[in-house]
């Protein structure tokens, strides 16, 4: 049981960790920053999922890197482009939308229940 709710776990948290990841990119992160600020709002994210998912998001043109090398240490930052902003707004809307839906259900809240 354990072994199958933890699949189910990671299953539901995958869309929801790119949602989360895109919110705070408004402003350039570097990667520890992303986690850190992720983490102040008790999302946990693993560095091994996290830069994958960023050269995803880089390579669907969502978001967009530069690197800092004025620090001794070079950082790779990113930002949303302006198509990221325009898809990160309408994911917004369809996950408030996705939440008040199951939350009608999981309560039990139908408004249209059969005749």
């Amino acid at each position: 049981m354990e072994k199958l709710l933890s699949s189910l776990i990671t299953e539901l948290r995958r869309g929801t960790l790119t949602l989360a990841v895109l919110s705070q990119l408004r402003t350039p992160q570097y990667g520890y920053s992303l986690v850190q600020l992720l983490e102040k709002s008790s999302v946990s994210i693993e560095q091994s999922t996290l830069y994958p998912l960023l050269r995803r998001l880089e390579k669907q043109e969502l978001v967009e890197s530069s690197w800092d090398t004025t620090e001794s240490r070079p950082r790779k930052y990113y930002v949303l482009s302006e198509y990221g902003i325009e898809i990160l707004e309408q994911l917004k809307a369809e996950w408030e939308k996705s939440t008040k839906e199951l939350q009608n259900l999981l309560k039990g809240d139908v408004e249209n229940e059969p005749d």
